[in-house]
């Protein structure tokens, strides 16, 4: 018996299958906000094949309000009999959310903080790195408190692509050496290197700003893009690609 979980982002949308909090296979699709709720099916039951049937529970978060509605359709329709939670405002997900304006915090960025607090303890800092990458603050006693949210690498380089007469889209990958000798590599370096010195100094800074001892704090990276940065944060003391996946199947579990 498994969990289907679904983190719905701007760009991607992806899905976990988790037998207890194992990741037993997960999967990146396009958020296409022109998909119906019967071509979403037709996508999740192409996808999971003969394990269609060992799904006891589906957990979804999303932050694309169009797309959202279709999957709420396809629940009722598609999967009625499953058991099924969206994370949204009322439902339980156990950690305090101390914001101007709860409401206005992304469900994904909650579920995230929920994971890290309960795998890890406060305090926490989760870096996501999706179409935006957000920064999500977890102090000592297990409260959400805050964060940041800053342009994704791989937005940031087609706009660069975009606004730029000479230049051009490039491979995101790791360059040579953070001084390039070409045109590409020097796409590529501004965006991994200098989104790397981006990360390490907005986490310096928030730590300052808990007031707690750098070693207290464990400060985790997550995100499809994630690979590409971990190794050149010197601030990362955990990676853990299915971060929010894990946060849904709490959710999912306190709901149930």
């Amino acid at each position: 018996m498994s969990l289907l979980a679904a983190d719905i982002g701007n760009s991607h949308t992806f899905l976990g299958l988790l037998d207890g909090d194992e990741v037993t296979a997960h999967w990146r699709v396009n958020s296409d906000e022109r998909r119906t709720a019967d071509e979403w099916s037709i996508v999740i039951r192409g996808l999971l094949g003969d394990r269609i049937d060992d799904v006891d529970g589906i957990s979804v978060c999303a932050t694309v309000p169009a797309v959202l509605h279709e999957w709420r359709e396809m629940l009722e329709r598609h999967f009625g009999d499953v058991p099924s939670i969206v994370v949204e405002p009322g439902v339980r997900t156990g950690i305090p959310v101390l914001m101007d304006n709860p409401r206005e915090v992304g469900t994904d960025r909650i579920v995230n903080s929920l994971a890290a607090a309960t795998l890890y303890g406060g305090p926490a800092i989760v870096v996501d790195f999706g179409t935006a990458t957000t920064f999500d603050v977890v102090n000592g006693a297990g409260q959400y408190v805050g964060g940041a949210i800053s342009p994704g690498i791989e937005t940031s380089l087609e706009a660069l692509g975009r606004r730029g007469a000479q230049l051009r889209k490039v491979e995101l990958v790791r360059p040579r050496s953070v001084i390039a000798k070409n045109t590409v590599e020097a796409l590529q370096s501004g965006m991994v290197f200098g989104v790397a010195a981006q990360v390490e100094g907005l986490v310096a800074r928030m730590i300052a700003e808990l007031g707690v001892p750098v070693e207290d704090v464990t400060v985790i990276s997550t995100g499809h893009l994630a690979a590409l940065l971990v190794d050149d944060c010197a601030c990362f003391t955990e990676h853990s690609p299915w971060l929010t996946l894990q946060g849904l199947r709490l959710v999912f579990e306190r709901n149930s």
